[in-house]
């Protein structure tokens, strides 16, 4: 988890950040974010004229700190960190840009394209001295920190044996996303598939992060076309079961939910955590002991929101080493995602090599 390492004494400047692109849905969290005490959103790099024009007049921002290229945004208003909210193929170009210029990056879910991009992206990281990060909601959300601390700090259901993570809605066009979102988000060559890519993300980093960084053994993933009239390019539906030498994951992605949803179960050698929503928990520690339902609390600044843990990340008062935005776990769910869409290629059980 992350860890603090000191707490604030003093008031400080808000850390200047730039927004790369707005074609994603997730950009209003930025351009909606209050603390300006903070965060202070400095220059964005949006091409598309209208789409900044119509986010300038929605969220009261003005259109001269909007620049038609990364480069220029950077270089006219000077950020310490930039949010990305691009298609996933730009992941890599705005590490490339950013990074020689000693410029964080927070990225949207999931870290890249792919493994490829992703081990591009992690060199430039580590050679230039930046923080590499990957947004995720779950990471915010009380009942995840709650399920982690008492499965790996008050080992309350004993030693991890299974980890099913449902994530997903009833599909993107279903439920009404933008069509500067939905264009890429639909386009394999920029989001590098459908279901499997966009949630199955999310378990790979929570089964990831709730192994302690542990590499799966295997893994096998099948994916299906269930609206191929809707999306005909990519999946639709996927199955990920990632194999460790004494637990299983089980990641359920999905645009054919009936429900949008972001919930797990784990299961240990003695009892079982459900996740129902960012605060709802059912909770059987025994099989001789009743379920019972608890509340969590919710996360609290710096770790409540992606910007505040930016920011406290920038500034030192968080070591992200081995939570869930960390350079190192995502790597390892990039590992994952990469097999899984081999394995449902190539219809096979992929195993990960030692390193």
């Amino acid at each position: 988890m992350a860890t603090m390492v000191r707490a604030r004494t003093q008031k400080k400047a808000p850390i200047r950040v730039g927004v790369a692109g707005l074609n994603h849905g997730h950009a209003p969290m930025i351009l909606n974010y209050k603390n300006k005490e903070v965060v202070e959103m400095v220059g964005i790099a949006e091409p598309n004229r209208e789409l900044a024009e119509q986010y300038a007049k929605k969220y009261g921002f003005s259109m001269d700190i909007v620049y038609n290229s990364l480069e220029e945004m950077l270089d006219k208003t000077k950020p310490e960190a930039v949010a990305a909210f691009n298609s996933i193929f730009g992941h890599l170009e705005v590490v490339k840009i950013c990074a020689p210029r000693g410029i964080h990056v927070m990225v949207e879910k999931p870290l890249a394209i792919s493994l490829d991009h992703a081990k591009q992206m992690e060199a430039l990281a580590k050679k230039h001295k930046i923080h590499l990060l990957t947004n995720y909601e779950t990471t915010w959300y009380g009942s995840t920190h709650k399920a982690y601390a008492m499965v790996n700090q008050d080992k309350s259901i004993g030693d991890i044996r299974k980890i099913v993570v449902h994530d997903g809605h009833p599909g993107p066009m279903e439920i009404g996303v933008g069509k500067e979102f939905l264009d890429w988000l639909t386009d394999p060559e920029q989001n590098g598939g459908g279901a499997l890519i966009d949630f199955g993300c999310y378990g790979a980093d929570l089964i990831t992060w709730l192994m302690k960084g542990e590499r799966p053994v295997s893994v096998t993933a099948i994916t299906q076309q269930i609206k191929p009239d809707i999306y005909p390019k990519v999946d639709d539906e996927a199955t990920i079961i990632v194999t460790y030498p004494k637990a299983q994951g089980i990641i359920q992605a999905s645009w054919n939910w009936p429900v949008s949803r972001k919930d797990m179960a784990i299961y240990g050698k003695t009892g079982y955590i459900q996740t129902i929503d960012a605060l709802n928990m059912r909770v059987r520690l025994h099989e001789k002991s009743q379920e019972n339902t608890l509340k969590a609390e919710p996360t609290k600044s710096p770790q409540q929101n992606p910007f505040d843990y930016l920011a406290a990340v920038i500034r030192g008062e968080i070591k992200s080493t081995d939570d869930l935005s960390s350079l190192s776990i995502n790597m390892v769910a990039m590992e994952i995602l990469d097999a899984a869409r081999r394995s449902a290629k190539e219809g096979k059980t992929i195993y990960l090599t030692k390193k």
